[in-house]
C-alpha cells in the first residue's frame, strides 16, 4: 500500500518514511539537473544568495521533453542522481529536504541525508510518459537559458516513487542486493 504525502515534506513525514516504502507525492516540487546544480554550487561557494529558496523543498532531477497539447510537460523521467552528488551536501545544509531521481547515491550524500534529516526518493526510470501525467503545472523559476535544465516549479498529483534512502541512511540499493545475494 502506498503512503500519500502532501508536499512540502514535514519532519514528521520524513521520520515516518522507511527505505522501500511506496509513496504517492502531491504538491509542489522544484526541478534541477547538472547544469543548474553547478550554478547553484558556485553561488553557495561564493556566499551569494541563490535565485531560488531551497529550504524545505523537494527537488526532482529531470529535464522534461516539450509538452504535447493538453499536458503541462512532455515525458519527464528521472535523471541519474549520482551526477548531482558533488553538489547535494551543500544544498542539504541549506535546508533541502527531499530529492527524487534514479540510482545510487555516494556515501557522502548518504551521510548528508542522515546529518540533515532528509530523504531520497527513486522515481521509475523508463516511465517518463507515465510520470508526466502526474505533473499538473510547470513554471520556470530561473536559468531559463539552460532549456530543459532550467529550474522549474512543478505542481504534482500522485507522483509515484519509492523511498530509496531514508533519514536513517537505510538504502534499498544496498539492502535489496544483500537480500537477493546480488553483491
Amino acid at each position: 500500500m502506498e503512503k500519500r504525502i502532501n508536499l512540502p515534506l514535514s519532519r514528521g513525514d520524513i521520520i515516518s518514511l522507511r527505505a522501500g516504502d511506496s509513496v504517492l507525492l502531491s504538491g509542489s516540487i522544484i526541478t534541477g539537473r547538472d547544469a543548474a546544480h553547478k550554478r547553484l554550487y558556485k553561488l553557495i561557494s561564493e556566499g551569494v544568495p541563490l535565485p531560488v529558496n531551497i529550504k524545505n523543498e523537494t527537488i526532482y532531477y529531470v529535464g522534461p521533453a516539450p509538452a504535447k497539447t493538453g499536458y503541462a510537460v512532455g515525458p519527464a523521467g528521472p535523471t541519474s542522481s549520482y551526477r548531482m552528488d558533488k553538489y547535494t551536501p551543500s544544498l542539504l545544509k541549506l535546508g533541502l529536504l527531499g530529492m527524487i531521481g534514479k540510482g545510487e547515491r555516494s556515501d557522502e550524500v548518504i551521510e548528508a541525508i542522515i546529518e540533515n534529516g532528509a530523504v531520497y526518493f527513486a522515481a521509475i526510470g523508463g516511465a517518463a510518459a507515465l510520470i508526466s501525467k502526474c505533473i499538473v503545472s510547470e513554471e520556470i523559476l530561473c536559468y531559463e537559458d539552460l532549456g530543459t535544465e532550467a529550474i522549474r516549479r512543478y505542481e504534482i498529483k500522485d507522483f509515484p516513487c519509492i523511498v530509496a534512502i531514508d533519514c536513517n541512511g537505510n538504502d534499498i540499493y544496498k539492502t535489496e542486493r544483500q537480500k537477493y545475494n546480488c553483491e
